[in-house]
């Protein structure tokens, strides 16, 4: 039964949906979807043409927003808006340390998650899109992996959709996890770089704290351990628009003078602990790497083989000379099975899904070099976490895809930019700019 009540401007709508766990056997087990269906206050009684909301990830829920902001507020002008929480997240069958054993031990568990790819999402879209719009196309939105899932759209189910619309997620289409890793440390460096560039004064706080990090173990209030390299991951933060300020922030009153010396603040180790947890996002651990496998090659945490190659982002030695020390960012590693307790009895699953050597191609070049969807990408300069090159090289093999390069935004640009981003990604499918 579906519940609608209202918001500043908005009326919400729960839907809930049954799709096939495997949608190869439509006869067989089956999951359950959540979406948030969502139309502006006075046009509630219209009939509007949809569009459903790809969330980033993989893993992440679809956004909870309250009343009308950012990209939301400029698509309630014109759709009804799906905001779907894919397979796994938010209220859609929850994958978590606390659901999975209910499959069984680790193997079942990774036979249970090689389902949770953006081919399986499409699927799901295309199984939930009759009873959503009456079987008529919608436009996607796909934020990120998001973008990765609309692409996989594009080349499985084209006839599903009447838009394509693609922030920061082109993936590459036949990149190996090696190549991707490859690509983003001197990417993810020159990040770091510009933050040091920045915040000069953060290179010595950052080499502090890697230093008594080094030297002593230290276990968050959550019961996270927090290493030098769980510390070096915090770069992440530095693909957002706001990230290096955010990471300044952090940093500047790390420490406090107690009775035994000089500690980390429960301050910092507060804030540490909810940027480092995945508590609230397991999947996106369990299967990022998985998200790049197409073909027999074993992912193989290729994150952490690959960080090997570029030994500037070892902290010891940074430490050892004078070198800043260089944070990580959109990476997975198996010590975070170790450190983090939300994953910690889940390691043994992700082993597993690491040395998997039967993952299928998620996309057709071939499909997409016939697109007859109107279809337009923005790609942000130098983004951090999906490389441009890879991002350029895809949207030239998308017949009749139109991309807006701009460095005015960083990964988060379809929130930090308001109506812009959404704006400008209409007029270009639609040939208005």
């Amino acid at each position: 039964m579906s519940v609608s009540y209202r918001q500043p401007g908005v009326v919400l709508t729960d839907r809930r949906f049954t799709v096939p766990l495997d949608h190869a056997d439509p006869t067989g087990e089956t999951i359950e979807l959540y979406a948030r269906e969502a139309v502006a206050s006075d046009k509630a009684d219209q009939d509007l043409p949809w569009l459903v909301y790809l969330q980033g990830g993989p893993g992440g829920k679809a956004d909870r927003f309250v009343g009308r902001p950012a990209w939301f507020g400029r698509a309630l002008k014109e759709y009804r808006v799906l905001l779907l929480d894919q397979r796994g997240t938010g209220a859609s069958t929850p994958a978590s340390r606390q659901t999975l054993p209910l499959r069984g031990g680790p193997a079942e568990q990774a036979d249970y998650l090689a389902h949770f790819r953006a081919d399986a999402i499409v699927r799901d879209c295309e199984a939930i899109r009759p009873q959503v719009t009456g079987g008529a196309p919608w436009t996607v939105l796909g934020q990120s992996f998001g973008g990765f899932c609309t692409v996989a759209y594009l080349s499985l189910a084209p006839e599903g959709l009447s838009a394509a619309l693609i922030t920061g997620g082109l993936p590459s289409l036949d990149a190996h996890a090696d190549d991707v890793y490859r690509a983003a440390y001197p990417r993810i460096e020159r990040k770091v770089v510009a933050h040091y560039a920045r915040y000069p004064q953060d290179v010595e706080r950052a080499r502090r704290i890697a230093d008594h990090l080094l030297t002593r173990d230290v276990v968050l209030p959550n019961g996270y351990r927090l290493t030098v390299e769980a510390f070096q991951s915090l770069g992440i933060m530095l693909g957002g628009g706001e990230g290096s300020h955010r990471l300044h922030f952090l940093l500047e009153d790390a420490f406090v003078r107690t009775a035994n010396g000089h500690e980390l603040s429960d301050a910092f180790q507060e804030q540490a602990q909810g940027l480092l947890s995945y508590a609230g996002r397991p999947l996106y651990a369990l299967v990022h790497e998985a998200i790049y496998g197409q073909d027999a090659r074993p992912t193989d945490w290729s994150a952490e083989r690959v960080r090997a190659e570029f030994p500037r982002f070892d902290a010891a030695k940074a430490l050892a000379g004078d070198e800043p020390l260089l944070f990580t960012g959109e990476s997975i590693h198996p010590w975070m099975f170790d450190c983090d307790p939300a994953l910690r009895p889940l390691r043994e699953t992700a082993e597993l899904l690491a040395a998997r050597t039967d993952w299928t191609p998620l996309y057709d070049p071939a499909r997409l070099a016939a697109n007859e969807v109107p279809a337009a990408a923005a790609v942000y300069h130098d983004d951090m976490y999906v490389d441009t090159a890879h991002a350029l090289t895809t949207a030239r093999a998308i017949r009749g895809l139109r991309t807006w390069v701009t460095d005015e935004f960083e990964h988060d640009g379809v929130r930090a930019g308001g109506p812009r981003v959404l704006d400008r990604l209409l007029a270009l499918a639609r040939d208005e700019a």
